[in-house]
């Protein structure tokens, strides 16, 4: 990786860019990239954040990420595997590292390179809030025409991703009685009806898929503002369901099946589950996280493939290595060629 690379990656690490902050970071994008025959489009998403189109001609390919990162911002550290502190043996670590700043790292590089080669029709995306809706893809969306291939950017450990799960996100809220917690046989307790509630959540079946495997779920935002000397009259929270081919058009009404009378299950955005275009001569996976791939129905054919693991993201201990983001260049542009050759033919 040359020096010039790895500093803008070290600048994009600096910049707190947790969803619905990315402005700091698309304005440092905009003043830093060195393109000479890009055209930029400038997109406002809305929320105070944009998406970024660099465009090559009529872009038949193009290669997209997100901006923003999950919170809290954890600044960058760089370590090194060999005495040397080569560029080449070093891991950064810190939010966004691998997702999704090191897909914007692996995206730039080698559009630097398609471009010094006197590549065109090509595209590069930035897009904003992928981490809490993929409000900036749904937006994006739109302004693409007469794109051929999308190439997606997560942490897929170098894989190129045949299948993924989709995604179901509900907020629920279950009612109760609110009373004095000296008698609460006067009440009717709003987390003892969570609980009933979990606990048939824990024993739903859900069709097993054959590509994809189980249905999963995860809680999460769990609030009941009730005082401590009163019995709660509500509890609130998200329901997060990531499902498959086999369940995801059964998952509302099982949903609403196991709801008491006093239970509100609002759905608030779904993504499909998603076979992804792939090529031969690369190792391939499966993914159970979401992305912003099927949000772009103006595209016929989707990839997915990046450096860095899902495994590491999200967490205190996000990381990339300089050799994996090496490795995600040399494979995107055999990509690139591959794809560029079809569509030509």
């Amino acid at each position: 990786m040359k020096k010039e690379i790895f500093d803008f990656y070290l600048g994009l690490m600096s910049i707190e860019s947790t969803s619905g902050r990315e402005a700091r970071l698309s304005e440092y994008i905009r003043h830093t990239v060195c393109y000479k025959n890009a055209k930029l489009d400038i997109q406002q998403v809305g929320d105070g954040s944009e998406n970024l189109f660099f465009k090559w001609g009529d872009p038949k390919i193009i290669f997209c990420t997100h901006m923003d990162t999950v919170p809290p911002y954890i600044p960058p550290t760089v370590s090194y595997n060999s005495k040397n502190n080569l560029i080449d043996d070093a891991t950064v670590w810190g939010r966004g590292s691998c997702d999704a700043k090191g897909q914007i790292v692996s995206q730039y590089a080698l559009s630097l390179e398609l471009e010094k080669e006197g590549y065109s029709n090509f595209g590069i995306l930035w897009v904003s809030g992928e981490e809490t809706g993929s409000i900036g893809a749904r937006q994006a969306n739109p302004m693409i025409n007469d794109c051929e291939y999308i190439i997606v950017g997560e942490p897929t450990e170098n894989l190129l991703i045949s299948a993924a799960k989709g995604t179901a996100l509900y907020k629920v809220k279950i009612e109760g009685k609110g009373t004095h917690s000296g008698y609460p046989l006067n009440g009717d307790d709003a987390i003892k009806k969570f609980d009933d509630f979990y606990h048939k959540l824990c024993n739903l079946k859900f069709p097993f898929d054959n590509i994809l495997g189980d249905t999963s779920w995860n809680i999460g935002m769990l609030s009941s503002q009730n005082a401590f000397n009163i019995v709660p009259s509500l509890v609130e929270f998200s329901l997060y369901v990531r499902t498959t081919f086999a369940s995801e058009k059964a998952v509302d009404s099982l949903l609403q099946e196991l709801s008491a009378k006093d239970t509100v299950l609002l759905p608030i955005s779904k993504s499909e589950p998603i076979m992804f275009h792939t090529e031969e001569g690369f190792n391939q996976g499966i993914v159970s996280f979401g992305s912003d791939a099927p949000l772009f129905t103006n595209v016929p054919s989707k990839l997915l493939y990046g450096p860095g693991s899902i495994f590491n993201a999200h967490t205190e201990s996000e990381r990339l290595t300089i050799k994996e983001i090496d490795k995600a260049v040399k494979d995107l542009k055999t990509l690139y060629l591959k794809l560029k050759k079809r569509i030509v033919c």
